[in-house]
């Protein structure tokens, strides 16, 4: 394990993110409040912390190996979490204490969504500005960001990358260069939150409100300026733009890269699990629509059609964002919607989830299991877009998937233990887990009523869940610290 080089690349990354600091001062500014001295002190701490890293160690010449990139990943989204709760401590209007204000930095920086604070629409705009931010540099994540902007990560950018991107298979770069991917991927991120921001203005949202929801949508986030979330504008448009962008936000980014470069929409179509992703929210959509519209008397049809389309979806791609008080609603609809959550979105997207890949891949392996029942003797392939899938992929899919459950159990009898009752702790891991945010229960609304136990087991979750499980996980074994 190469500690010195491991130590030199945190302190940079730290000093990069102190510079995110200067954002929010400037809103604080624009809007004449008193929160740009929070602000400026948390990014002289972050700083100091990161010269004090970097300095001792500046000139170690080490090539990270893949062991290290996993390190660095870990260590980045707990210590970047952590560090981004000092503005949140500092700022009068909230008066968060550590743990509270780690579960809401470390929620935005996961683009979980979860949030405990109240009253959003008397905070500081740059506060709640600051918390869009937060969720907008986690969506494509920072570590993808710093490879990209940082020459001196170049060697080992892979590594980082790698540790760091969604998706069963982690050896797929855009381009020849992984810092030329991931610009292309910042690239695009970048231009669809414009698009998006735009999108939003035009339909009548404010300037401030439009920038932070397409922050938030992008990023697959769910953090919002109201504490209604969209339902605070109570409109169709504004909620048809968030399903589009969402939709958007959930699919491959490596789709995008390649439809902008052919300047066609084929490669979505030729995409298997564009294909299955499209399929799941159909399906879902007929389900959650049609009950709506035939159980609740007061509804329209194209009110039903409206809340029904941007719940499925915003559970489905785990933004998160609500409409309408979708817990109220009858019988199966609320826990169906915190199941399409467990699916997520694609690989390579700002989604959580078990990802569609994923799910796919289980399913295909699931039929042809059945196929040997009848053909015992036969030899049946998976394929993917009409490739063969080895079997080291279907290996390690399958044991994701046992990780997966595993953790969920563990965690949700460790929410159990905080004294949480069955409903809030199934919902509370669900929507942590799966870096969702909304839950049943005592967690409906928001997270302030659950204990601080239960907080840092929610953070855990979170950051299990963006980091993909085996990241975070192999940490704790053994082989993982052998030389």
């Amino acid at each position: 394990m190469h500690f010195g080089i491991i130590q030199r690349v945190m302190g940079l990354l730290l000093c990069m993110f102190s510079l995110t600091m200067f954002p929010p001062m400037l809103v604080s500014l624009v809007y004449d409040e008193q929160a740009i001295l929070p602000f400026f002190d948390a990014f002289l701490l972050i700083l100091g912390l990161g010269v004090l890293l970097w300095y001792p160690v500046r000139n170690t010449q080490q090539e990270l190996r893949t062991r290290d990139g996993f390190l660095v990943v870990v260590l980045f989204w707990l210590v970047l979490g952590l560090a981004g709760a000092i503005p949140l401590m500092f700022i009068p209007a909230t008066a968060l204490n550590f743990t509270d204000a780690a579960f809401e930095s470390i929620s935005g920086l996961t683009t979980t969504g979860a949030t405990l604070l109240t009253g959003l629409d008397q905070l500081p705009k740059s506060l709640l500005f600051y918390r869009q931010m937060l969720q907008w540099l986690g969506g494509m994540g920072i570590v993808v960001l710093a490879v990209a902007i940082l020459p001196m990560l170049g060697i080992g950018g892979l590594q980082l990358y790698k540790a760091e991107a969604p998706g069963p298979v982690k050896d797929t770069k855009l381009t020849p260069r992984i810092t030329q991917t991931a610009k292309a991927l910042w690239l695009i991120y970048l231009n669809l939150t414009l698009a998006c921001c735009l999108a939003y203005w035009a339909a009548g949202m404010s300037f401030f409100d439009a920038l932070c929801h397409s922050f938030s949508t992008i990023a697959i986030g769910g953090f919002s300026t109201h504490d209604a979330s969209f339902a605070y504008f109570n409109s169709a448009l504004i909620n048809d733009i968030g399903i589009i962008f969402m939709l958007i936000a959930g699919a491959n980014f490596a789709l995008h890269y390649r439809a902008a470069t052919c300047r066609s929409l084929s490669p979505y179509f030729e995409s298997s699990e564009f294909r299955a992703y499209i399929l799941a929210l159909a399906l879902s959509l007929v389900m959650v629509c049609g009950y709506l519209f035939w159980a609740l008397d007061d509804q329209s049809l194209l009110s039903s059609l409206n809340h029904g389309m941007f719940q499925v979806v915003s559970f489905a791609t785990t933004a998160g964002f609500t409409s309408t008080a979708f817990y109220e609603w009858p019988n199966f609809v609320p826990v169906h919607l915190i199941f399409i959550s467990f699916i997520g979105g694609c690989a390579s997207s700002t989604a959580g989830g078990i990802k569609v890949v994923r799910c796919l891949m289980l399913f295909k392996q699931g039929l042809r299991e059945f196929a040997h029942l009848v053909h015992p003797h036969a030899h049946f392939e998976i394929k993917l877009d009409k490739t063969a899938v080895p079997p080291t992929v279907i290996s390690a899919i399958w044991g994701f998937f046992a990780a997966y459950v595993f953790s969920f159990a563990v965690l949700m009898i460790l929410m159990m233990m905080t004294g949480l009752d069955q409903v809030t702790a199934f919902s509370a891991v669900s929507a942590t887990l799966n870096n969702l945010g909304p839950g049943l229960g005592d967690v409906a609304l928001n997270y302030a009523g659950i204990n601080d136990v239960a907080k840092w087991i929610s953070c855990f979750a979170m950051l299990l869940g963006r980091l993909e499980i085996f990241t975070l996980l192999i940490l704790f074994m053994p082989v993982f610290w052998r030389d």
